[in-house]
Order: structure tokens, then sequence, then C-alpha cells
């Protein structure tokens, strides 16, 4: 395992804390797809026991970020476009309930939010971007002013920001993305509710297709085609 993790201090959370570390190692791409984990090498690293590294990949096997591995052990889970665009579709409609309830309040989201987020796509700095991209939806889920979207949301975002990770260095038009934020925050501030709400599912369905196929083609690119002077004749 290649990655360097931080040493924690026993606490009584310590499971949770375990379990929040790796899972941001893996959704950041610091713990590849494929990885083996052995809990002697990740206790080691972050200074605990054997046990609560134990629980904590249990948790993580349960939400699917690790799994087991040929013969023996565990391993970070592959990416999946098929899974990331189940997870899209749970997103999007959670999404959309967000948008129409913040739209029933008028809620007017930071412009900062926006104004940062087309900052980041000029740059090359694809951390910064999904931070950007994740706080305008965290944004979106205060606005809708019921805690239990954001906390059901939380799980389906660690999956999304591996794939954003994955892929969104090669994405082209990242200004769209934003002009589309900057549509449903005008629907919302508003009051227009249907409208925030068919702006956003058309945003997330946006997402889950272009990430989609950039996924599809991470995962399975084309083979290089033969150099003119070496292809068959047809």
């Amino acid at each position: 395992m290649g990655a360097q993790l931080l040493q924690l201090e026993s606490t009584p959370d310590l499971v949770d804390r375990v379990y929040r570390t790796l899972g941001d190692a893996i959704s950041d791409g610091s713990l590849a797809p494929g990885q083996r984990l052995t809990q002697e090498e990740i206790a080691q690293q972050l200074a605990v026991s054997r046990q609560p590294v134990l629980q904590a990949l249990r948790l993580l096997k349960r939400d699917g970020f690790v799994q087991d591995a040929p013969g023996r052990g565990l391993l970070v889970a592959p990416l999946d476009a098929a899974w990331t665009r189940n997870v899209y579709q749970v997103r999007g409609a959670l999404d959309a309930l967000a948008a129409r309830l913040a739209a029933e309040r008028r809620y007017r989201i930071d412009p900062a939010l926006l104004r940062k987020g087309r900052e980041a796509t000029r740059g090359d700095d694809v951390m910064a971007m999904i931070d950007a991209d994740l706080a305008f939806h965290a944004a979106l889920y205060a606005a809708a002013g019921n805690p239990l979207i954001e906390q059901s949301a939380h799980l389906h975002w660690r999956h999304l920001r591996r794939v954003m990770g994955a892929v969104l260095s090669e994405m082209r038009q990242r200004e769209a993305v934003w002009d589309e934020h900057e549509a449903i925050s005008e629907a919302i501030a508003a009051g227009d509710a249907e409208k925030a709400s068919r702006l956003v599912e058309e945003h997330s369905r946006n997402a889950s297709l272009s990430l989609g196929e950039r996924l599809d083609r991470v995962l399975h690119p084309e083979p290089n085609p033969l150099p003119p002077d070496t292809r068959r004749p047809a």
C-alpha cells in the first residue's frame, strides 16, 4: 500500500475516524482502485490498533468502497460506470427535492460560490474543481432546510468524488456546469420550485451521461490503431 496516512490519536470515536480517513483516501484517489488493503499496514500508518481498522473496513465494505480481494484480504473497489449512473439517479432525486424546498423559501445561494467555481474550472487543480462543486451542492442542501437530505447525499458524494477525480481532468466545457449551477440558483431565488427542480434533474442527468461516458473510456480505452505501413490490407 503506497499511500501515506496521517496518524490518529486514540478517541472514543476512533472507528468513525478511521472510516473517514480511509474513505477520504479512497475518494481522492490516494488509495487507488484495485489496491490491496491490509489491517496491519493501515493500523501502523494510523498508529492505532487493528480492531478499529477491522471495524472501519467492514463499514467501508458495506458501503461499497472496498471488496474482497481474490484469495484473501480486501482491496479498494474498482470504479464502475454502471454503479456511477445508479448513484446519480439517487443523488439527482435528492437534489431535485432540495431545489424545490429551497425555492419555496426563495433562498439566495451565495454568488461567491459561483464565482469560485468558475475560477476553479479555468485552472488545472482537479481537487479545487471537485471541492467547488461539492460546496455548491452542500449549499443547495442547506438551502432546503431539511438536514436529512444532506445526510442522505453524503455517502453518494463520496462515490461520485472518486469518479470526478478520475475523469474531470479530461473533461472539456467545464464552464457549462457552472452555467447550470447559476440557472438553478436563479430559479431558486425567484421562488420557481418547478423550474428549479427540473433544472437540477437535467443537471444531474447531464453529469451522469458525461462522467459515465468518460469513465467508460478510462476503464476501457480503445486500442491504438496500427501505423499505416503495418496494417493488414483490407
